[in-house]
C-alpha cells in the first residue's frame, strides 16, 4: 500500500470537515439540498469508515506480525497466541466504540 494514501485520506476528512465552516453561509447547504444535521451524519459516517479502515489494518498487522512469530518459532505459539487475542479485541472494541458514538451523536 501506498505511504501517500492515509496523507490522502487525512487531506480529504480535513477539507471535508471544515469546508462547512470555511464557507459558513447558512444558506449555502439548504441551496445544495442538505441540512445542518444531514452535512453532519454524513461527516460522522465517513469518520466511521476511516475508524474501521484503520482497525482493519492494524488488526490484519497484528495477526500477519504474531503468525510469523509463530510460524518461526512454534515453541512460542502460547506466548504469542494470548496477546495477540487480547490485543485483537482491543483494536475491535475501539472500532465498536467508534460505531456506538456515531450513533449516540
Amino acid at each position: 500500500m501506498s505511504k501517500k494514501l492515509p496523507v490522502l485520506l487525512a487531506a480529504v476528512l480535513f477539507f471535508g470537515l471544515i469546508a462547512s465552516q470555511a464557507f459558513g453561509q447558512e444558506g449555502a447547504a439548504a441551496a445544495a439540498g442538505l441540512s445542518e444535521k444531514s452535512i453532519k451524519y454524513i461527516a460522522y459516517f465517513f469518520a466511521l469508515g476511516i475508524a474501521v479502515f484503520g482497525g482493519t489494518q492494524a488488526q490484519s498487522k497484528a495477526a500477519s506480525v504474531a503468525l510469523e512469530g509463530i510460524a518461526r518459532n512454534p515453541a512460542a505459539a502460547d506466548k504469542i497466541q494470548t496477546p495477540m487475542i487480547l490485543a485483537l479485541a482491543l483494536m475491535e472494541s475501539l472500532v465498536i466504540f467508534a460505531l456506538i458514538s456515531t450513533f449516540l451523536l
